[in-house]
């Protein structure tokens, strides 16, 4: 299969308030007050958490059937460690997340043998997860200045 083009668009309203849409679809990212923020809503990197744990279960689901697993119920638990330190330019240090966990939740009657291998095999089909991962080519393409 041919590689595919995914796009967004991320449009600042004001402050910090950015509406993203792609695909006609759209919502709204904020940051907290402490950053400056008006904390209408999440901020990009509990965003970034959020998508990772969506992909995975969007994973699970589509992959459940394979591994003869019953999917009554499943959610997936993120947290990150970041030191806002590097976004305010208090600090020498690295702007994003330093590490993620998470923990899956699944329900199911399912053999346990069949939910470790389906577990196991989550982590490697999620891409989100892949492109954190793995060094991603991140460059800025241009810029168009409007007067």
């Amino acid at each position: 299969m041919a590689v595919e083009q995914f796009q967004a668009t991320a449009h600042l309203q004001s402050g910090t308030l950015v509406k993203v849409r792609s695909r006609g679809f759209e919502f709204t990212l904020d940051e907290p007050a402490e950053l400056g923020g008006t904390d209408t809503a999440m901020n990009p990197v509990e965003a970034l958490l959020g998508a990772l744990g969506a992909c995975q279960a969007i994973v699970a689901s589509a992959y459940a059937k394979k591994f003869k697993v019953q999917l009554d119920d499943f959610w997936v638990e993120l947290e990150g460690d970041l030191d806002p330190d590097g976004f305010m330019n208090k600090a020498d240090v690295r702007c994003g997340y330093s590490a993620i966990r998470y923990t899956y939740h699944i329900k199911s009657e399912s053999a346990q043998a069949d939910i470790d291998a389906f577990i196991a095999f989550i982590g490697t089909k999620c891409p989100v997860g892949d492109s954190l991962m793995q060094p991603v080519a991140l460059q800025l393409a241009g810029v168009v200045h409007e007067k």
